[in-house]
């Protein structure tokens, strides 16, 4: 009996083995023929695509042996670009020309102004003075005070805006002044209370009783905009726009005007007058520029004086006569009106962030976000455009008073300035 139940158990197992084998058999077969379907050719193309990718971005990686000449020459895709001034650690705010035009002092988000000596514009390098902040301080603005060894910068921090004026300690060092320590000669703190100061415009005042010394507007992004000696720091006058809010204000070349652009389409004019011992005796608001349909933007004196150039988001710019007997209630003339040959998308006119005029009073700088344009002031004609100027937003232009060397010639320069941690020379377009 035992022999029989043995075999019975064996056979029983031996046709559960079988079954299970044909069962999974069965599955496998199955299995494959789903991973055969899924793997057709049309599907792996892409997977192939993907697998090759890492060595396109390798050969792209490959490329970065040329020079640092070829570089920057690639770099410079506009015929005007002349050069670039590196070394800037963040966003550079502004900057200014010396009166001879051979110094440009740069003011920098990382907490530095640097006076850069431009013996010639087209040089591989340059020399420059390095001049360190007070800790928590960041530059927002600087000008020149009556020579190239000394700025006025404006500096803002939690507690406040503040001036600065620097001087070198041997401003007759020759070739080697760049090893100097610039000297903090003086210092105001709080000049425009907390608010931020917007604008610095320096310039010689030789309008009537003035002696030639520098004075100094600073416009906060209030309504207040200051008058101060160069040297001295003295605080010299005091106006306020009541337009709201300031986008700009500085002062005509002979020292005799303030002029502000703000919130309102009115641009306000104020006179410097001086006494016979040179010494501020008030500031006096004179005339008003009325014609615009919208806020001015920015505006810049004539070289003589004479004219105030205005940008409106009115999409306009206008050339106003300002040298007239407004004493006999005379109102300054609008000269000319150009249209902003820049529109948006949808055909809308924009308008200009900033303007500059050159020397000589005929070409007109003027930028929008980081395209930079050169204009005929007499007949607002674009003679160049640079479309993308710098890689990101331009935050200052400012024409160099004097031609500079390029090379063996003498070349009349713009610089600008950007959120891109650069600062660029172009040379001017040609009438």
């Amino acid at each position: 009996m035992e022999p029989i139940v043995s075999i019975a158990v064996v056979t029983s197992l031996i046709l559960g083995a079988l079954i299970a084998f044909i069962a999974f058999g069965t599955y496998f077969r199955n299995r494959k023929s789903e991973i055969v379907s899924i793997a057709n050719p049309a599907d792996t193309a892409p997977l192939n695509l993907k697998n090759s990718k890492p060595h396109q971005t390798k050969k792209s990686h490959a490329k970065p042996h040329q020079s640092h000449a070829d570089k920057d020459l690639n770099k410079r895709h506009h015929p005007l670009d002349l050069n670039t001034l590196k070394g800037h650690g963040d966003s550079v705010n502004g900057l200014c020309f010396s009166s001879d035009g051979h110094s440009l002092a740069t003011a920098c988000d990382d907490g530095v102004v640097r006076v850069f000596k431009l013996d010639d514009a087209s040089s591989k390098s340059f020399k420059f003075m390095r001049i360190n902040l007070p800790a928590g301080g960041h530059p927002t603005a600087v000008a020149f005070v009556d020579d190239a060894s000394s700025v006025v910068v404006a500096s803002q921090s939690l507690t406040g805006a503040s001036l600065y004026m620097y001087g070198e300690d041997n401003p007759k060092g020759g070739e080697n002044r760049q090893h100097f320590k610039p000297e903090l000669k003086w210092e105001q703190h709080n000049a425009h209370e907390k608010k931020y100061i917007l604008t610095l415009f320096g310039t010689k005042a030789t309008h009537g009783a003035a002696d030639g010394s520098t004075i100094v507007a600073s416009s906060s992004e209030g309504t207040d905009i200051k008058l101060w000696h160069g040297k001295s720091g003295k605080m010299l006058g005091f106006v306020d726009t009541n337009q709201l809010k300031n986008n700009m204000a500085t002062v005509s070349p002979n020292g005799r005007f303030i002029a502000a652009a703000a919130f309102t389409a009115d641009v306000k004019v104020w006179e410097i007058v001086y006494s016979k011992d040179s010494s501020v005796k008030e500031v006096t608001k004179v005339m008003q520029l009325k014609g615009h349909k919208s806020a001015v933007t920015w505006l810049s004196f004539t070289p003589d004086s004479e004219r105030i150039i205005t940008a409106s988001k009115d999409g306009s710019i206008r050339v106003w006569n300002i040298n007239v007997r407004y004493h006999l209630d005379e109102d300054p003339k609008t000269l000319k009106v150009f249209p902003i040959p820049l529109h948006d998308s949808n055909g809308t006119a924009l308008h200009y962030d900033r303007l500059s005029i050159s020397p000589d009073g005929k070409i007109l700088a003027v930028t929008h976000g980081s395209l930079l344009q050169w204009l005929s002031v007499e007949t607002g004609e674009v003679l160049e455009t640079a479309d993308k100027a710098h890689d990101g937003d331009i935050t200052d232009i400012a024409w160099a008073p004097k031609p500079i060397p390029v090379g063996d010639k003498r070349v009349s320069i713009l610089a600008s300035s950007s959120v891109d941690k650069k600062v660029k020379l172009w040379a001017s377009p040609t009438l």
